[in-house]
């Protein structure tokens, strides 16, 4: 057989694998050493997934991973989700729709900490669903908002998204970070006026809350103090070339353990919780990229990528149609795979093809993270949705996803806008350079 061949093989495998509930880097990994083993020889394919996975293992550009994910989740103990809900809460909370609003604002300024789309989800469901369901909130709204609302986490800076991509194409990650903004501040407006519009249109889906007083509206602002100090020296301090975005992580992981001392809100419990979790998740990122890193090197001696980049190169398609087609893939991908694993996977296929077209690959990343977004709100993976499910265990599953239906409909708009307005993505970076 030829190598092509061998490699589509392997990625009916890979597909039908996908379902069996193993965890997908270990597919990727499986079906990469035994496909470069056909093709080359086993030797050669141990060879390559010994040297793959310690490279992984031991890269120092990836341990910006674990480091952003600590600073979120040390700030998810401390209480400081909460304190941000409340505030966002107390100005807008009366509003048709008010709670979830404030959901949505308080996953946007969790986000500038986390980096991460479930940490974020996990954090905020636990936080505002009680709240929502206190002020008789129909389950589809509050549920399928913080599934939406969560997805922030992997476009407002930081994102462990955008990192992996600055690593994988060799982009600034600084700049790949303050791309996501603009844009991550639009999609959040999108979010606020979908659900205003909703709420509107059925007042019992989410009826307003108690009006606040300006008193308690200042006093709530107290609580946002850290977080905007946190992402303002973290941003600033990276852009302004004073420390690597390693460097920036640790910064942030300890600014945001300083401000739990002083505080006093981050208990011995929760400290060990934050570093057991902070393992977890940064291990399980690990092996998604080792095992996709072995995937990409089979898939590169099959020449399917190139074949692939050369078919869209030659389709005669405008470079929108190309665009569009290349984030149809992302979509239908986005239903069954994991959306770190669809990353690593289709970004050796379709970057060069982007760089070809003469597209800017800052653009490119804020428009897969955004498409990425919808894979974590839609069946049947829809990775936030499950981990809502896990905090609201009274609300099926079907009822979360149909709750997610109008804010996929926004991530859609917000797509479609950057394709015709791509400086809402390139302007913040092109000052900053």
């Amino acid at each position: 057989m030829s190598p092509t061949v061998i490699g589509l093989i392997g990625i009916i495998a890979l597909s039908i694998l996908i379902f069996s509930r193993m965890p997908i880097g270990f597919i990727m990994a499986i079906i990469g050493f035994v496909g470069f083993g056909s093709i080359v020889s086993f030797d050669a394919a141990l060879n390559l997934l010994a040297k793959d996975v310690y490279s992984t293992f031991t890269s120092y550009s990836l341990t910006v991973i674990p480091l952003f994910v600590l600073m979120g989740q040390l700030a998810f103990h401390t209480g400081l989700s909460s304190r941000l809900f409340d505030a966002a809460y107390k100005f807008i909370g009366h509003l048709p729709g008010g709670l979830a609003i404030a959901a949505v604002g308080a996953c946007s300024l969790f986000s500038a900490i986390c980096g991460s789309t479930n940490a974020t989800a996990a954090t905020m469901a636990a936080t505002t669903l009680p709240e929502m369901k206190r002020y008789n909130y129909r389950p589809e709204l509050a549920t399928g908002v913080v599934a939406s609302g969560g997805s922030l986490g992997i476009l407002i800076p930081p994102s462990v998204i955008f990192i992996l991509y600055g690593i994988m194409t060799e982009q600034s990650i600084g700049e790949l970070f303050i791309s996501g903004i603009i844009p991550g501040l639009i999609l959040a407006g999108l979010f606020a006026l979908t659900i205003l519009l909703w709420a509107t249109w059925k007042p019992e889906i989410g009826p307003p809350g108690p009006r606040a007083n300006w008193s308690e509206r200042f006093a709530s602002l107290g609580g946002m103090v850290e977080i905007l100090l946190l992402f303002l020296g973290v941003m600033g301090g990276l852009f302004a070339g004073f420390f690597t975005p390693t460097e920036a992580g640790a910064i942030g992981a300890f600014g945001t353990l300083l401000f739990a001392v002083m505080r006093r809100s981050l208990s011995w419990q929760g400290f060990m919780q934050s570093l057991f979790e902070t393992t977890r998740i940064s291990c399980m990122i690990l092996v998604i990229v080792a095992g996709a890193t072995v995937f990409g090197h089979f898939l590169a001696i099959s020449r399917i990528p190139y074949n692939i980049a050369n078919w869209i190169a030659d389709s005669h398609l405008p470079g929108w149609g190309i665009i569009l087609l290349i984030i149809l893939v992302y979509l239908v991908g986005g239903f069954f795979i994991d959306a770190l694993a669809l990353i690593m996977l289709t970004v050796p296929i379709f970057y060069p093809v982007i760089t070809k077209l003469g597209f800017d690959p800052i653009w490119f990343g804020v428009v897969i993270v955004l498409v990425t977004q919808m894979g974590v709100i839609t069946p049947p993976v829809g990775a936030n949705v499950y981990v809502v499910s896990g905090v609201a265990r009274d609300v099926p599953l079907e009822v979360i996803f149909k709750g997610c239906l109008p804010f996929l409909l926004a991530l859609i708009i917000e797509t479609l806008l950057l394709i015709p307005f791509p400086e809402l993505a390139l302007w913040l970076p092109g000052i900053l350079r």
